[in-house]
């Protein structure tokens, strides 16, 4: 049975927080944290924190600015982390909501209501709650019928969500699904800590799947999933943390990475699996007419290109977000699909590839129908 790619859709939050804004608050917060700890620093007992610049953010990652829920909170120096408001357990969650705003989207591109759609796939990096499952909320404010589930495979959810919404779609256990994707980095970023204060950004994004086989839209050709053990990118959150003897705020509650491993790893796995993927599946590198990678580094994905592609990729060919939308975890890929895949003609090929924490990959061979 075929599945296709009918409809996406996008949320993108209203504020936004440019490399100029976040330098000016990183380096008063650095300034301040200096100062207080200024005879520690003389007796060389402490570091000082060195200042950030909007070049060295740009140089080391490609990014320019960053979309958020909250800038306020994030931008002042005195607290570095968004203010969002506590939500009563009769009022839509956060994640729920963007979701809704990007799966309505979505649904209307794919010009179906919400009643026709079979399963809701939650795949995010983090979740609002443990339970219930924010899915299953979407699945009530949309409207949907059948069933829903969240899932977590880092920044590679949403290419696993396609996968498994696919395979349930081939097995005839359901018509149509929507896999969406709402992220709020901003909170479980570090926004004091030099190294990676720059990455993250919000956003929501929805895709919808359909096994009609008259469905217009990217025909699902092929998918594969990898994953692969590392501490490399990791967050020590969770709800056991009530359980340990130290309560306090800790580092390693939020956002960590050894980047210099990590690009030294990820990189000839995720070159490896789509190698593997296009090999298995009989696609040369000319056969593809579009990249649409994770969003996490301009200089990853470009090395990435060129071992796909055997030479450096035209900018129409792997397109980048990066710049506007910074890292927005399982999202990123599919905010590239989204924005650049309506020129492509019948028969156009793309790959769409997510990777991250785990370590993990996923990939997804589409064709334009």
């Amino acid at each position: 049975m075929p599945v296709t790619i009918t409809g996406s859709g996008v949320f993108t939050p209203s504020q936004i927080i440019t490399n100029d804004d976040l330098v000016v608050a990183f380096n008063a917060y650095a300034d301040r944290e200096n100062a207080a700890h200024a005879d520690e620093i003389a007796a060389g007992t402490r570091e000082a924190i060195p200042h950030s610049s909007a070049e060295f953010i740009r140089s080391a990652s490609g990014i320019e600015q960053r979309f958020v829920l909250d800038r306020d909170g994030v931008l002042d120096p005195a607290r570095m982390f968004p203010r969002l408001a506590a939500r009563t357990d009769d009022q839509p969650g956060h994640m729920a909501e963007m979701a809704v705003a990007a799966c309505t989207d979505a649904l209307a591109m794919a010009g179906i209501d919400a009643a026709g759609v079979d399963a809701v796939i939650c795949a995010a990096s983090n979740h609002e709650r443990a339970y219930p499952a924010v899915a299953i909320e979407i699945q009530n404010l949309l409207g949907t019928g059948g069933f829903a589930f969240d899932m977590n495979v880092a920044c590679s959810s949403a290419t696993f969500g396609i996968q498994a919404a696919a395979d349930m779609i081939r097995a005839g256990s359901i018509r149509r699904a929507i896999v969406t994707c709402p992220e709020i980095c901003s909170a479980h970023l570090e926004w004091r800590d030099r190294d990676c204060h720059f990455i993250f950004g919000d956003v929501c994004t929805a895709l919808v799947l359909d096994g009609d086989p008259d469905a217009r839209g990217f025909r699902i050709d092929s998918t594969r999933c990898a994953t692969q053990f590392s501490n490399n990118i990791r967050n020590n959150d969770g709800f056991l943390r009530r359980t340990h003897d130290q309560m306090e705020d800790r580092r390693d509650m939020q956002f960590m990475q050894n980047g210099r491993k990590v690009f030294k790893e990820v990189l000839p796995m995720v070159a490896g699996h789509i190698a593997d993927h296009m090999a298995g599946e009989g696609i040369a590198a000319e056969d593809l007419k579009r990249l649409w990678l994770h969003q996490a580094n301009k200089s990853m994905n470009d090395f990435i290109g060129r071992k796909v592609l055997g030479r450096v990729p035209e900018p129409e060919e792997q397109p980048n977000i990066l710049q506007d939308y910074a890292n927005t975890s399982s999202a990123g890929s599919i905010i590239a699909f989204a924005k650049h895949s309506a020129d492509l003609g019948e028969g156009d090929r793309g790959l769409i590839c997510s990777f991250g924490a785990g370590y993990s990959v996923g990939s997804v061979v589409v064709t334009r129908t």
